[in-house]
């Protein structure tokens, strides 16, 4: 039993220590990228579901920037996908998506790394291929 001793001991540090170190990001409250556009994130409920605003700060008209309210999903982890919220008009010629994950870096600061979709309105199916960004 005594060489059995070190073996249980490391199984059980092996066994504890994933959940020590894996922080679990909180994705409540707000984020903001490098380009100065800004994410509120609202409480997550027991299905993952939340409610959020996007204000981009990035636009190619000279027209004010309203937030735009979007909906969200968070998966297993730190997943999540945000569409724009069906309950209100989009008063935009484009609408965009997120999807990302939330992870810790060295010094336990949450970075949210995401990857969007631009999709635009074009004046028909021939110019479909550059409506996507």
């Amino acid at each position: 039993m005594v060489q059995a001793t070190p073996f249980l001991l490391l199984l059980s540090l092996a066994l504890v220590a994933p959940g020590l170190s894996a922080r679990k990001c909180v994705l409540t409250g707000d984020w903001k990228n490098d380009l100065g556009s800004n994410m509120t994130i609202g409480a997550i409920n027991g299905k993952g579901e939340f409610a959020s605003s996007y204000h981009t700060d990035m636009s190619s008209t000279t027209n004010k920037i309203q937030p735009s309210p979007l909906l969200g999903l968070q998966g297993h982890g730190s997943a999540l996908t945000m569409l724009p919220s069906t309950s209100c008009p989009v008063p935009a010629d484009s609408i965009t998506i997120f999807t990302g994950q939330c992870f810790m870096d060295e010094d336990g600061k949450e970075v949210l790394k995401t990857m969007w979709l631009l999709r635009s309105s074009v004046d028909n199916m021939k110019d479909d291929w550059k409506a996507t960004r």
